[in-house]
């Protein structure tokens, strides 16, 4: 079996392979947070400071990036929306396969462009592939990506350093907004607009009530809505609200000549379980995790609330003669919880089984990809940043070290996608997770699986003994991958529902 994740530190040759690994590749550390190394020869604290990993790579690394920009469009550059849901399982849409409610909006948006039926998360829960999202890169490779999620450990958030998603496009000339949920470190050292976003209109943190705007946590309360860096307080249903600013957003782009980057970070589906004629509910709640609460006829509100916000935003779209030159592409951060419907898969959100990573995910680009099509394309949170980058042109994306690929040449029709090993792990129940086509190597709570996803979605069958030859690769690559990413802390937080003892086993 493997190790399940690399020692905390195993000398000076880790420590020295860590720091140059990271300047080398632009893959800046935490600002201010100490690289611990011992082992012998080091047995006093090593620290540097970002200003030390910082101060010659990121230089060189941003400066290629910054003299490289360019669209491939001219004036017709493609604006970006991106559409976030929050814990929304792989069937939890009826163009996926959901029954006892329909979503028409998404369906519709569906219907304009591609739906990819091997997407996957970077992780099983929610900021780490946040950062993924951000970064094009795995997450593990950040101190913020080993908390699973973030909250924990306000040291802990995305270093202003890191080049983001937003920032590429914000230096090509785009005009950049995050409207929703962040999550990716809190005030005053993290936030959107120290990476990349140009305005901010959402929660800093991991989920809020959907009327209070802020999180209850063993009977303490936090508010979390701000514009900007600047708390502020409103009235109404969060899904809703989320709709009405990224609408204004809209309108306001529509008269700039700028294109423009919307990234729309729902909270929905995320508990606690409130739908839009709930407000009674959200004074009644002891915790915002809320186990003691929620109905499937709750979780479909919550989902139709979202599916309207995403019809609003696509009419406006319209309405404002954006619609035929914008990217729009909507998934899920992670795979669902207690009401998802992760059919025809095993697990939920906290686990590496399918039902925990595999997402719905839709791309719409009016022109360049098929309407109404399929496709099976193994592709990954992280993929999207050169996706997007190359949709839109953006020249010198390549002095980057991305872990994503651009998927553009098979979504277009060009090219088949090339065959290649995707990696995961979650520090609960011991797991790690390498695929590679159609065959899945699977660590967990101490045991290893080989299953074959595409003859068994359920992931039942271990058929290691069967096929030694493709387990031993894929545990062998999982092994050098994990070697490569930063190790967990002995006080690592990682979320989970069943050995906690609040969902029954399988």
């Amino acid at each position: 079996m493997i190790e399940p994740f690399p020692p905390r530190c195993s000398g000076g040759n880790w420590f020295r392979k860590t720091i140059f690994r990271s300047a080398n590749r632009a893959d800046f550390g935490q600002g201010r947070s100490r690289i611990r190394a011992r082992g012998r020869g080091m047995g006093r604290e090593a620290m540097l400071t970002r200003r030390d990993v910082v101060k010659g790579a990121a230089a060189t690394a941003l400066a290629g990036i910054v003299a490289g920009r360019g669209w491939a469009h001219g004036k017709n550059a493609p604006n970006i929306v991106f559409i976030l849901a929050d814990d929304l399982g792989y069937a939890d849409l009826s163009c996926f396969g959901r029954e006892d409610y329909e979503t028409p909006n998404i369906d519709r948006l569906a219907s304009s462009g591609v739906r990819l039926t091997r997407s996957y998360a970077n992780s099983s829960v929610c900021s780490p592939t946040r950062l993924a999202l951000m970064t094009g890169r795995y997450q593990y490779r950040w101190p913020a990506g080993l908390d699973e999620p973030l909250g924990r450990k306000p040291e802990l958030g995305l270093p202003p350093d890191v080049p983001t998603f937003a920032d590429l496009f914000r230096q090509a000339g785009y005009a950049t907004s995050l409207v929703g949920k962040w999550h990716l470190g809190g005030l005053p050292q993290f936030g959107p607009l120290k990476s990349g976003y140009d305005r901010f209109w959402g929660i800093y943190q991991g989920g809020a009530d959907y009327f209070l705007h802020g999180m209850t946590i063993r009977g303490k309360f936090s508010h979390d809505l701000f514009e900007d860096e600047t708390e502020i307080h409103r009235q109404g249903y969060l899904t809703d609200l989320i709709t009405q600013r990224s609408l204004s957003e809209i309108e306001r782009y529509s008269k700039s000549s700028k294109p423009f980057l919307l990234s729309v970070h729902y909270t929905a589906p995320h508990w606690p379980w409130e739908g839009i004629e709930d407000e009674a509910v959200a004074g009644q709640i002891r915790d915002s995790f809320h186990y003691d609460g929620g109905s499937s006829a709750t979780y479909a509100a919550m989902v139709k609330s979202l599916d309207e916000g995403v019809g609003k935003i696509m009419a406006t779209l319209r309405a404002q003669g954006l619609g035929d030159n914008t990217i729009v592409v909507f998934t899920s951060d992670n795979g669902g919880e207690r009401f998802s419907k992760n059919w025809p898969f095993r697990g939920m959100k906290g686990e590496l089984l399918e039902g925990g990573i595999r997402v719905p995910t839709i791309m719409s680009w009016p022109g360049r990809i098929a309407p109404a099509s399929e496709n099976g394309l193994i592709n990954i949170t992280m993929d999207f940043v050169p996706t997007l980058l190359a949709a839109a042109g953006i020249q010198g994306r390549k002095a980057i070290d991305f872990d994503g690929v651009d998927l553009l040449p098979d979504l277009l029709g060009r090219t088949p996608g090339k065959e290649r090993t995707l990696f995961w792990r979650h520090f609960a129940q011991n797991q790690l997770a390498a695929m590679r086509g159609n065959m899945k190597y699977l660590q967990m709570s101490g045991h290893e699986f080989l299953f074959a996803i595409d003859q068994d979605p359920r992931e039942v069958a271990n058929i290691r003994s069967h096929h030694r030859e493709i387990f031993d690769e894929l545990r062998k690559a999982l092994a050098n991958w994990n070697a490569d990413m930063l190790p967990y802390p002995d006080d690592t937080f990682s979320y989970e529902l069943r050995d906690n003892g609040h969902l029954a086993g399988y």
